[in-house]
This record gives C-alpha cells, sequence and structure tokens, in this order.
C-alpha cells in the first residue's frame, strides 16, 4: 500500500486475513497499523475519557471478570443510584478538566421503568452543559433506546467481551445475541456504538481474531473501539488467570487499527498494569484515546498527573473539542463514593 493511499472501511474481513495480520513480524504490523492510524487521526491526540459510576454494585449477570456482580464476594460496597444532581455534579467537574463527553454507567441487566426517568434527566442535564453523553446501561429494548435517543443520548456503550465461540466460558446470563440485538437497538434510534471487548481472561489468538472480525464486519463499525486488558479481582472466577503477555494485548490494537481505520480505538481498563513504555507502543499501534481518572469501577487507573507527564515524554496534546468518553465495559469511575453517599447524593433505586 502507497503512503499516498487511503485504507479503506471494509467490512468483509476473512479469518485467514485477521490471522495474518496477527502473525506478522511485530515491526511491521505497528508500521501497517500507525500508517493507517495517520491516514484517518491525527498522529499526535489522544482523546481523554471521563467516566462515572451512577449506581455499583449487585448486578444480577455472572460476567466472570466482574466485582460489580452480586454472585461474587468481593468486598465492593453497593451503592445506590446516584442522584441527578450528584451526578451533574460530576459532569461539571470533567467540563472544567477539559472533557466534552461525560459517560455514565450503571450496573444493572437493563434499566428498569422507574429508573428511567433519573436517567433522562441526568443525560438532559449533562447536554445543557454543552456536553456530548454516554451511557452504558445493559440490555436495551427497542423503546429504551428509543426513549435515550430521544433525551439527548450521543453514545452507548455495549461491548461483545470476546469471540462469539469463547464468549459463554465468561457470561451465561446473557447471550451474544442478546448484545448484537442491542447494539443494533442502538443504531436504530440513531445514537452512536461504543462496542469493544477484553483481552487476557483466557482466551486465545482465535478468540481476539473473532472479536475484532465480529465488530469490524458489522455494517457500520462502531465509533468507539474500548480495549480492556484484564484487570484481576480478588473473589471473581478470573482471579487467578494467567497474565497476558504484553505485546499480544498492543498486536490487538494495532490489529482494531487496521481492521476499523476511522473508530476511536480506546486504550481502556489495566492501564495500571502498563508501564509507560507499553502505553507509548499502544499509542503507536492506533490506541488514541484513554481513560482519564483515579479509578474505574473498582480498579485503579494511572493519576491525571501521571497521565499529563506521560503526554509531555511524548508530546501528545490531549484532544479537547471531540470524543473524549465512553464506557469500556462496565468500567466508570467511582469518585469519592463514600464521601457523596454522607452528602446524600444517592437516592434508593435498588429497591423492587
Amino acid at each position: 500500500m502507497q503512503v499516498s493511499e487511503k485504507a479503506p472501511i471494509r467490512n468483509n474481513w476473512t479469518e485467514a486475513e485477521a490471522r495474518e495480520l496477527f502473525q506478522m513480524p511485530f515491526m511491521d504490523l505497528m508500521f501497517e497499523a500507525q500508517q493507517i492510524h495517520r491516514q484517518y487521526h491525527k498522529p499526535n491526540q489522544v482523546q481523554v475519557s471521563t467516566l462515572c459510576s451512577i449506581k455499583t454494585g449487585a448486578c444480577p449477570e455472572d460476567c466472570k471478570y466482574c466485582p460489580q456482580s452480586s454472585r461474587y464476594n468481593t468486598d465492593l460496597d453497593t451503592e445506590r443510584l446516584m442522584k441527578v444532581k450528584a451526578v451533574l455534579k460530576e459532569a461539571a467537574e470533567a467540563k472544567a478538566k477539559g472533557a466534552t463527553r461525560f459517560c455514565m454507567g450503571a450496573a444493572w441487566k437493563s434499566p428498569r421503568a422507574k429508573d428511567m426517568p433519573y436517567v433522562l434527566e441526568m443525560i438532559q442535564g449533562v447536554k445543557e452543559m454543552g456536553m456530548e453523553a454516554c451511557m452504558t446501561l445493559g440490555t436495551l429494548e427497542q423503546d429504551q433506546a428509543k426513549d435515550l435517543a430521544d433525551a439527548g443520548l450521543d453514545y452507548y456503550n455495549h461491548n461483545l467481551d470476546t469471540s462469539p465461540e469463547f464468549y459463554g466460558s465468561i457470561i451465561t446470563t446473557r447471550t451474544y445475541q442478546e448484545r448484537l440485538d442491542t447494539l443494533s437497538n442502538v443504531r436504530e434510534a440513531g445514537m452512536k456504538v461504543c462496542c469493544g471487548g477484553i483481552m487476557g481472561m483466557g482466551e486465545d489468538e482465535r478468540d481476539r481474531i473473532g472479536l475484532l472480525m465480529t465488530l469490524a464486519n458489522m455494517a457500520e463499525h462502531p465509533e468507539s473501539v474500548p480495549m480492556n486488558m484484564l484487570v484481576k479481582v480478588e473473589g471473581t472466577p478470573l482471579e487467578n488467570v494467567d497474565d497476558l503477555e504484553p505485546f499480544d494485548f498492543i498486536r490487538s490494537i494495532a490489529v482494531a487499527r487496521i481492521m476499523m481505520p476511522a473508530s476511536s480505538v480506546r486504550l481502556s481498563a489495566g492501564r495500571t498494569n502498563m508501564n509507560e513504555q507499553m502505553q507509548a507502543l499502544c499509542f503507536m499501534a492506533g490506541a488514541n484515546s484513554i481513560f482519564y481518572g483515579e479509578k474505574l469501577l473498582t480498579t485503579e487507573n494511572p493519576e491525571a498527573d501521571s497521565d499529563r507527564q506521560l503526554f509531555r515524554k511524548l508530546s501528545i496534546n490531549s484532544e479537547q473539542h471531540e470524543d473524549v468518553s465512553d464506557e469500556a465495559h462496565e468500567q466508570a469511575i467511582l469518585h469519592n463514593i463514600q464521601a457523596e453517599k454522607d452528602a446524600g447524593f444517592f437516592t434508593d433505586a435498588t429497591a423492587s
């Protein structure tokens, strides 16, 4: 491919083609990914994502990686649905730090009817601040997706997590097709899609290929593709899974960039376990967004000062006027949760 040629947006990737990308010499793969990245994106800009957990824990799902599941003993304090006032306070703070999109995540299988008025008010409040809004609330029916879109929601996050073949080893309470149906409902309602997966759950290369093929062969690529490296949490079934080889994660970033050239590839959960050199290679591979904040749900995230220092070392300028946040599969920031609880920032929306 000549440098002057722009990589086409494709939706017909074959398994053989994806496998060939994964098996390229590492330097060749990085070179191709960076070339394609520069055709569609500004090379030295990284989008900054801000997240807020509006309802934490007590999730009925059995996702083996997730400390929010009520099925596992992870010592996670369950928190009720935050009051709208508290959420908008978080959004205002995020905007003051340069965010132009605010993402809200709730640990639900699906939003309940009695919760929706609060959720819609949160969206409207964020939009009134001049910010884009995104949410992750679990499975959506068509009418729920329409209500969110009508309230002004720009993006909806709903990850596939892994390949269709490996999915049943990780989750049994929600089918792969249910996830695809939710994404279809989001598209039909006119919202943009944020959808990616988690690496390091015990899957092999075939599963990483299967995940990326599913995403890249959608009729429209997700506008945002969160790439998470598993954060092992004590008490979850995956707490003792073997560590993922860092180069395998970086390869996955590069292949995602090549297969979905125009999408934002988000370096999501797991950055605390990455040194600066690994993060730099992820940016070279085509990642152009990060989560910004002290925590992603119950797992640590590099502090903002550390991110700014790394950006200075790499001469990267955070992007201030475009995409700045999405969910990376139920990984919402837990901002001073106890202090807000004491201040009366929560309302009881967990009772049946």
